[in-house]
């Protein structure tokens, strides 16, 4: 039931015709408490569609009554119009639930740049008939409504002590980290403040959405939103959850890493022996980003010389005459040469995994992301504009 899996939600999806296929495209999640509390995180990209404006004000009194989405259009880029859209889907949403609009987040994804009479018409009616829907069963049909070019939904649900964590997120292409990449809604029946949700929010996406860079495309409507009801009346561990929500964090990200578009490879890059975090991840992204080496890994090709080169563009502290490199399992580089013969790496299977021992220090850190295919450029030159 992903979002709703956790006491004290309420979930709808429904279609409002901002899709040309019909399918479903107004989702929204409620808060039915006793708690309200909530937090989020925003795409650092200078350039903020206007359900990022309105949601940064929103949350920041640590009150989320609930999180109104919607596909089929971004909202971005359609100036002062876009903005009373969005302020008018919060205070359709808060004069139905009987909240504050300052209460209500919005989230938009789609086609940047388009916004018209008809659109927040749709918007505001979609919100309308979804309120009216809300079930405490709606989590998958509002995870359907969220999608894009996504091939399917992403959820996930992870049980505590008493207390569990519901997730659900969007998002195929432009996955690039910005403090969190596409839309996301985690809900949680534990009992936790808003300053805990805000700290265990920063720290989880830290080490998930942040490191999943699929193309290296940072979006302009990003948000990540934690829910909290307290509905189980459980206090949890402080530990405990935040792991549980990284487990959750976790695997939305990977489930958004295996639905990238046109990608027939799912690579993770383990870096080890950093001398420190920031230079594993600097390392791990600069691979990720590469798209010689993307392309290479399409082809089936162990060229490990273009890792080392993508790593030599940091400014991280190694020796590029002392690192390995293995894919799949095969050595096939060791201290800047060559090791095994490539005939030995297998890149055939989907899963695809790159490990760079940077022999500089005892930190790592784990980037994933995808190969460069054909598919993935057509799909991108044939997405309306």
């Amino acid at each position: 039931m992903s979002v709703t899996a956790p006491q004290g939600f309420a979930a709808a999806g429904v279609a409002a015709g901002l899709k040309s296929t019909g399918k479903p495209d107004v989702a929204v999640v409620v808060n039915r408490g006793p708690l309200k509390a909530g937090a989020a995180v925003f795409t650092s990209n200078r350039a903020k569609a206007n359900p990022i404006l309105w949601s940064e004000v929103a949350v920041r009194d640590g009150v989320v009554e609930a999180v109104v989405l919607n596909s089929g259009g971004a909202n971005c880029f359609t100036g002062s119009f876009g903005f009373q859209t969005t302020h008018q889907t919060a205070e359709r949403a808060a004069e139905l639930l009987g909240v504050s609009a300052g209460d209500v987040l919005v989230c938009s994804t789609g086609l940047i740049g388009t916004g018209d009479e008809v659109f927040r018409a749709k918007v505001l009616e979609g919100t309308t008939r979804a309120i009216a829907g809300l079930t405490p069963d709606g989590g998958e049909a509002a995870s359907l409504a969220i999608m894009t070019t996504d091939s399917r939904p992403k959820r996930t649900v992870v049980h505590g002590d008493g207390w569990s964590i519901g997730g659900m997120a969007k998002g195929a292409g432009m996955l690039a980290p910005g403090l969190a990449t596409m839309l996301v809604v985690l809900t949680t029946d534990a009992v936790l403040t808003a300053e805990e949700a805000d700290a265990h929010l920063r720290a989880a996406t830290r080490v998930s959405f942040d490191r999943l860079d699929s193309d290296g495309c940072m979006s302009t409507n990003d948000q990540v939103t934690l829910m909290v009801s307290g509905a189980s009346g459980v206090t949890p561990d402080p530990v405990e959850f935040a792991a549980a929500l990284r487990e959750a964090c976790t695997s939305l990200a990977t489930q958004l890493q295996g639905d990238a578009e046109g990608a027939s490879h799912d690579i993770t890059i383990e870096v080890t022996g950093a001398a420190s975090e920031e230079d594993a991840v600097d390392v791990g992204r600069s691979v990720a980003r590469n798209n010689l080496f993307k392309a290479a890994v399409f082809g089936n090709d162990p060229n490990w010389g273009r890792v080392l080169a993508a790593i030599g563009t940091t400014h991280a502290a190694f020796d590029p005459y002392d690192v390995d490199v293995s894919m799949n399992g095969v050595r096939v580089c060791t201290k800047g040469g060559p090791d095994r013969p490539r005939e030995e790496v297998d890149l055939t299977p989907r899963a695809t995994h790159v490990g760079i021992d940077l022999k500089a220090g005892d930190a790592c850190a784990t980037i994933w992301t995808n190969d460069l295919t054909h598919d993935y450029v057509h799909e991108n030159s044939a997405y309306s504009s």
